[in-house]
């Protein structure tokens, strides 16, 4: 059967424009497709709910493609191998306490179980603002501005488009951003020691590892903190390649984020 080039069009306009509007009102929108945003994703979706995630980049994985320093092996700990070889990840012990995982097989792994969990993945899309609503006498996060990651790197004035999300979870890394753009634009506090955004420190992987979990949380109304942006919100150093912490992390948001959508639905 011959080709037609505008069957082809049809398919994926079709195609994506019903995945767009099945997220038009997401139990939870992720943004950043690391490991952290990865593995809550995932979770989340296993357990029915509605769940988009928003990369700015083409590819998922974040910064776990490159291990250390291009070097693409990366270090977990053994309190975090089950979240990699659930998923098919083979993992090699180093000596106690350590062990690696090939990059690639890793990232491309967990991307590819939080697809078929069910989680919708938007990549070359941007989120340059969120939505803000006064929910029982108080601002609340509902929602997030998204754009073209290409309209973006370009500097045009495209307008965006809106989604409805019942959480939000920040996975960003180092950056940051949605905490960001939402301190920078409103006059809001934090739910941090400072009331504002306290900041990342120097590498430290020990104690990274272990106050990444402890400030994975809800930081303001509606908005949740994963990976490296949590540390980054709260104030504790990073980590570089070893990342325990970041996949504990998307499990803890998750598993959070689940009890409360769980107690909103029974009592609906």
């Amino acid at each position: 059967m011959p080709l037609d080039e505008r069957i082809i069009t049809e398919a994926i306009l079709e195609t994506y424009c019903a995945k767009f509007k099945s997220c038009l009102d997401l139990d939870t929108a992720v943004v950043g497709g690391g490991p952290s945003g990865l593995v809550a994703a995932m979770l989340l979706a296993r357990e029915g709910f509605n769940v988009a995630l928003y990369e700015r980049k083409l590819s998922l994985g974040g910064g776990m493609w490159g291990g250390g320093m291009t070097w693409n092996v990366i270090v977990v700990q053994k309190e975090s191998l089950r979240l990699l070889t659930d998923v098919g990840v083979p993992v090699t012990r180093f000596r106690d306490g350590y062990y690696t995982a090939d990059a690639p097989t890793a990232a491309s792994t967990l991307a590819a179980a939080a697809c078929q969990a069910g989680v919708k993945v938007f990549n070359c899309v941007s989120v340059e603002d969120v939505v803000l609503r006064e929910v029982d006498g108080a601002k609340r996060v509902t929602g997030l501005v998204l754009n073209s990651s290409a309209v973006e790197l370009a500097g045009l004035h495209v307008d965006p488009l809106v989604v409805g999300a019942r959480y939000v979870i920040e996975a960003t890394g180092h950056a940051v951003e949605v905490l960001k753009t939402l301190v920078r634009k409103n006059d809001v506090e934090l739910l941090t020691p400072s009331g504002g955004i306290e900041g990342e420190q120097s590498l430290w992987a020990e104690v990274a590892e272990t106050n990444t979990l402890r400030n994975t949380r809800e930081v303001f109304p509606g908005l949740y903190v994963a990976g490296m942006a949590a540390n980054a919100s709260f104030g504790s150093y990073r980590m570089g390649p070893i990342f325990g912490g970041m996949l504990l992390s998307g499990e803890k948001a998750a598993r959070e984020i689940a009890g409360r959508l769980r107690d909103r639905h029974e009592h609906a």
